[in-house]
């Protein structure tokens, strides 16, 4: 069944399409824009490999009355890295990346400064402490990747690699470019191999590092943060994630120092950051966590890789030491936890971005979901809107495994089921 809507409260209209039994999800998707104060947004859900939800909305430029279109793209912020992961997790499949492995086994330059036995699972994890960088890199010098791989093989870790565990917020995209650099036959950059060998065969419109071609006219912009928006949001803030945002020499804040990147500017999109500047839609990033969801096959993802991705990563008892409040990763991914309970099962993986992206995987219950919108807002963890939208597709699954359990024997592929 399909469905396009307009919301009555503020004439916001919002478009696309829901399968039966789905019609929750539309709902709440027109409620961040009546109650929730969302300005351009998008959502997409593939359950079983067929595409259930597929909504989009508002504006696509905050000021002005551009329409967000079925086609509009926006950067995700670190909603970037779980695209990256399945990356190197392809990557992995193939034979070229053990995650158990020393880093310096594919990148030899990398043992110095204490970082000899950091190993690939280690650095994905966010436990290499590797969180900033002692030098500025200006676009420029993010351009030349031979550059950028040596400051990062110099760096000193901030604490002793694997035993802690602290958000690295861009310098571990930093990480995954090189190595993919390194063990890939060709030496591909990420972002072309990301293109070449899962985008292109899968219909993605997603990019790490945006080509000129791509118009203008299907970019969304950011409402960024603003200091007087921060002061709103700051008695919402946990105590520990506040003291760090304001401390000037708190990891941190260090930890974002080391350029100075507008992702409403294109010739930073244009970069390749696989920590954060991936730019798309939502059923691009849901489509992608879909086939994840489903075993990874159609990108020779097989079942020792996915048992890896599913795996439960080790507990620290102690707090992320970056951002000050618990944190669960494993190979790149967010993984379930107490503060963030997202997915059927421990098994669910995906990971979300600053302002309020969110996407994931879910094996479990064969779920790939993607939240994508323009207005950055301040939650840490679970956003309302993303996450009222995703608990809408979930309760819409268990009600339809406990009415129809079986699949059909057949379904048109990208028919709404």
């Amino acid at each position: 069944m399909t469905s396009q809507t307009m919301t009555d409260k503020h004439h916001v209209a919002t478009h696309g399409q829901v399968a039966s039994g789905f019609e929750s999800v539309r709902d709440e998707f027109e409620r961040n824009f009546t109650d929730r104060g969302e300005i351009g947004a998008a959502v997409a859900a593939y359950w079983r490999g067929e595409k259930v939800v597929d909504l989009w909305g508002g504006r696509r430029l905050p000021d002005g009355d551009a329409p967000w279109e079925e086609d509009t793209m926006v950067v995700v912020n670190s909603t970037t890295k779980g695209v990256s992961a399945m990356t190197l997790a392809v990557a992995s499949a193939r034979g070229w990346l053990d995650y158990d492995a020393l880093v310096a086994r594919y990148w030899p330059e990398f043992a110095q400064n204490g970082k000899e036995y950091v190993t690939v699972r280690q650095l994905l994890g966010h436990e290499a402490g590797l969180v900033w960088l002692d030098e500025e890199l200006p676009l420029p010098r993010l351009r030349d990747l031979d550059h950028v791989a040596r400051v990062l093989a110099r760096q000193k870790p901030a604490w002793p690699p694997g035993t802690r565990r602290g958000y690295h917020a861009m310098t571990v995209g930093l990480y995954m470019q090189e190595i993919l650099r390194r063990v890939d036959p060709k030496h591909r950059t990420l972002g072309r191999f990301f293109d070449e060998e899962i985008a292109a065969p899968l219909h993605l419109d997603f990019y790490i590092g945006l080509p000129a071609e791509i118009p203008d006219r299907r970019l969304a912009k950011l409402v960024l943060f603003s200091p007087a928006r921060a002061l709103r949001a700051l008695p919402g803030t946990p105590g520990p994630l506040a003291i760090r945002v304001l401390w000037p020499w708190s990891l941190l804040r260090r930890s974002m120092l080391f350029a100075d990147l507008n992702p409403n500017d294109r010739s930073a999109l244009e970069l390749e950051l696989p920590a954060g500047n991936g730019v798309g839609t939502a059923r691009a990033i849901a489509r992608l966590y879909s086939v994840f969801a489903e075993g990874g096959g159609e990108l020779g993802v097989g079942p020792e890789t996915l048992a890896r991705l599913t795996a439960s990563p080790p507990m620290f008892h102690t707090n992320d030491v970056v951002v000050g409040v618990p944190s669960s990763f494993s190979l790149g991914f967010m993984k379930p936890g107490p503060e963030r309970a997202f997915g059927s099962s421990p098994r669910a993986f995906g990971m979300g971005g600053a302002g309020g992206s969110f996407a994931f995987a879910d094996p479990d219950q064969r779920l790939g979901f993607a939240y994508v919108m323009n207005k950055m807002d301040f939650h840490l963890l679970n956003d309302p809107r993303e996450r009222a939208l995703r608990e809408a597709v979930q309760r819409a699954i268990v009600a339809r495994e406990r009415a129809a359990p079986r699949r059909p024997a057949h379904t048109p592929e990208g028919a709404m089921v």
